[in-house]
């Protein structure tokens, strides 16, 4: 008899819509503004494991490792050698909540910063050239749809590189 009175009592304010007149509201995410493109060095990348089929050396400058403080995304230098040691460096930002990669900057040939101030928002499981922002996200950048610590992320970052060795 108990449970019935409590579910009438139940059915009855939502009837009443009492809940219907409460506005809940959802901030709308902003994006921060992104930093300027940092320095960032080679010497101490830490590795990102990549699938087998992917031939590139992937590594990211601890150094430039940041999430961001109202937006919560990880922004980034990965730094990509191919084989036959070219290599590409690029400023990027992982959002977490969606899924989502940035690619903020690029180094060009004469080694310097071209910013992509229009670069949209791209689904890091798309089959666009994103899957070492993918794996970062994976190795630690995120839990879940959060962003981790940036602590957090070097050290689960670190801990693979330790297994693999």
């Amino acid at each position: 008899m108990k449970c019935r009175v409590i579910f009438g009592f139940w059915m009855a304010i939502a009837g009443a819509g009492v809940w219907a007149q409460t506005p809940v509201e959802v901030a709308e995410w902003v994006e921060e503004r992104s930093p300027s493109t940092p320095a960032y060095s080679t010497d101490l990348l830490i590795p990102v494991e990549m699938p087998p089929y992917v031939t590139l050396k992937v590594g990211i400058d601890p150094a430039t490792l940041a999430v961001g403080a109202t937006d919560g995304i990880v922004r980034y230098v990965v730094v990509m050698r191919n084989a036959s040691g070219s290599r590409n460096v690029a400023y990027e930002g992982i959002r977490c909540a969606t899924g989502e990669v940035k690619t903020y900057a690029r180094v060009n040939a004469a080694d310097q910063w071209v910013n992509n101030e229009q670069a949209p928002w791209k689904d890091m499981t798309s089959n666009l050239p994103s899957r070492h922002a993918y794996a970062i996200a994976k190795q630690g950048a995120c839990e879940g749809r959060t962003a981790a610590k940036r602590d957090d992320i070097v050290t689960a970052l670190k801990r693979r590189q330790v297994a693999r060795d």
